[in-house]
């Protein structure tokens, strides 16, 4: 622990490395939801490709949100 000498640093590391973990996860799913919305609008479902896009924006709304919290603890970490 000799790299990171406040606790309250380290800890800040470790909720940062757990929501970028977490990020990576909704965004794969956010580009398979709209590959797949995107396949069956060309196979002629259109009523497929509202509800894809109503679920890629809710994905992409908790991306902003998980980001902003990066934001926040990194701030407070540093400023401890």
């Amino acid at each position: 622990m000799a790299r990171y000498p406040n606790a309250r640093q380290s800890h800040g590391l470790t909720a940062i490395d757990a929501v970028t973990a977490l990020l990576v996860i909704l965004l794969v799913v956010q580009m398979w939801l709209l590959s797949a919305t995107l396949d069956a609008y060309l196979a002629g479902h259109a009523e497929t490709a509202v509800a894809g896009v109503i679920g890629s924006g809710i994905l992409c709304a908790a991306c902003v949100g998980l980001y902003l919290f990066i934001r926040r603890v990194d701030r407070d970490a540093r400023l401890r």
